[in-house]
């Protein structure tokens, strides 16, 4: 669907960026999105809402558990 008329941007596009670890201004600089009429400012922002708490970055799990405070072993996989 296309939220940005005037630039013709597509929510999946939006959603690809923020996806990415964009917030909305980042996405806005680079798109484009909401900045020449505003009218679809709101919805941009619920795209980028909706995809960062799908998907956080902050969100990394580690392969091996690490204890707390040791020294990096090159020997262990």
């Amino acid at each position: 669907m296309i939220v940005c008329v005037c630039r013709r941007i597509s929510d999946r596009e939006i959603a690809r960026h923020a996806r990415a670890g964009m917030d909305f201004d980042d996405i806005q600089f680079e798109l484009g999105v909401a900045t020449q009429c505003g009218q679809c400012e709101g919805c941009a922002r619920d795209v980028v809402a909706q995809c960062s708490a799908t998907c956080p970055t902050a969100n990394i799990k580690l392969a091996i558990p690490t204890q707390e405070g040791s020294s990096w072993n090159t020997s262990q996989p």
